[in-house]
């Protein structure tokens, strides 16, 4: 029924990401809306349109064990108008992304971490941000030297250049694409920033990029939506990326490696001494005017079915390392399995399988120690006292059922063990349901 990598025909077909997540668009429940659909596409105009909902329910254990239903849903607008047509300029494109989300209720803050943490992982990843619609994106881009070069300007989103090796089909966010995002200098999905980036195709398979982004830390708050205004920024964002697609034993894999720079101030998570005193001071936070974020990861399809190579086993691995200094999120990293069609019956459904490990900054667990002494408490159950953060390991089952062209039905169970890295805190079960429409 299946052949192992090394028992695949000599000659590589061309790179196919299908069997790795990156499934192509299918037939909306609209169809082609009565012509309208396909009388846009004919004047260069394609769009996207997705409803996603997500369930999350918590089984047992927790900060907070009372059993809660969490519910959050969005729908997103993508799209793209292509201007080659129109100017005559190669692969010339406008691209926007509009997202409206509501509920903002998170299963995580309400019932599996400690509310005196922050959090370091979701147990609904599109939940954030608030019930609110806001723009994603809208950028020009176009391409030079005969496809190789390729330039975007607008207000952007890191998602449309960055970290895009592994796709989001796991309700865990830490399961969820790369590690990118926990720099927490740039954002994911429906968060804007005005910039432009490059990428240049070294070889047919090797891929450099970079960029220079605006990071402003105001860009999350609501006020920023649809603002085209650059109020708030406080530096500069300069990103550089490694992508290779490539095949191994004939079979399509994609690897990277990336490194964020940012020269904006960036808060100490340890107070520190005083200047004036030498004792431990709260207060004496220090700043720094940069800092760096390293991430890498790789998706590799390791077995394929003789009828069709868009079926078979695939492997992730992902890592993001911060500057504990000023990232409470200092090492973060996710391997996961995933079978494409393990049903002769089913060809399309998909089984997923993962494991993250988030191990919390030193600096931000020291602060949290010094705060206690300083509030004379060591009693956890105290609410005055300060959880110290060490690791955490979560993990999540998943069955994608293609129930339709247009609709996706994806139960799931996740096991959290100390959750936001306290000990102290419950491992939890949560089960899991992911519904997408697609129109």
């Amino acid at each position: 029924m299946f052949l192992l990598a090394g028992n695949v025909a000599a000659s590589a077909p061309e790179w196919d990401g299908s069997a790795l997540g990156f499934t192509p668009p299918e037939k909306g429940l609209f169809g082609d809306m009565l012509g309208v659909r396909p009388m846009l596409e004919d004047n260069g105009f394609y769009f996207n349109l997705g409803y996603l909902n997500q369930i999350a329910y918590n089984n047992s254990g927790g900060y907070n064990p009372d059993h809660h239903t969490a519910y959050i849903d969005q729908v997103a607008l993508t799209f793209q108008q292509d201007l080659e047509a129109l100017t005559g300029i190669p692969d010339a494109k406008i691209e926007g992304n509009i997202v409206n989300r509501n509920h903002d209720d998170s299963l995580t803050t309400r019932r599996l971490q400690d509310t005196r943490m922050g959090i370091n992982d979701l147990a609904q990843e599109s939940s954030g941000s608030g019930s609110i619609t806001r723009l994603g994106w809208l950028t020009f881009s176009r391409s030079f030297d005969d496809q190789r070069l390729h330039w975007r300007i607008g207000m952007m989103n890191k998602v449309q250049d960055f970290d895009q090796i592994i796709p989001c089909d796991f309700q865990l966010l830490s399961q969820c694409g790369g590690k990118s995002a926990n720099s927490l200098t740039w954002y994911n999905w429906n968060i804007h920033y005005w910039g432009t980036t490059l990428q240049y195709k070294l070889t047919s398979e090797l891929t450099l990029k970079g960029g220079v982004m605006e990071q402003n830390a105001s860009a999350t708050s609501r006020r920023q939506a649809w603002n085209t205004s650059s109020k708030g920024t406080r530096g500069f964002l300069l990103p550089v990326e490694l992508e290779m697609k490539t095949h191994f034993n004939e079979l399509p894999g994609i690897y990277n490696l990336g490194i964020l720079f940012t020269n904006a101030p960036q808060q100490d998570l340890y107070a520190g001494k005083s200047q004036e005193t030498g004792a431990d001071d709260p207060q004496g936070y220090r700043q720094h005017h940069r800092t760096w974020f390293l991430y890498s990861g790789f998706n590799q399809q390791l077995t394929r079915h003789q009828d069709d190579a868009t079926r078979g086993l695939s492997t992730s691995w992902s890592l993001g390392l911060g500057d504990q200094r000023t990232n409470p999120l200092h090492v973060a990293t996710a391997v996961s399995l995933r079978y494409s069609g393990l049903l002769n019956a089913r060809p399309k459904d998909w089984l997923g399988l993962g494991f993250s490990w988030i191990k919390m900054s030193n600096s931000y667990r020291h602060n949290q120690e010094t705060l206690n002494q300083l509030q004379g408490v060591d009693d956890y159950s105290n609410p005055l006292y300060q959880p110290l953060a060490g690791h955490s390991v979560n993990a999540e089952l998943y069955y994608r059922i293609h129930a339709t062209s247009w609709l996706q039905l994806q139960p799931g169970l996740q096991y959290w063990h100390r959750p936001g890295g306290v000990k102290e805190t419950q491992d939890a079960w949560v089960t899991g349901l992911k519904t997408v429409v697609t129109f």
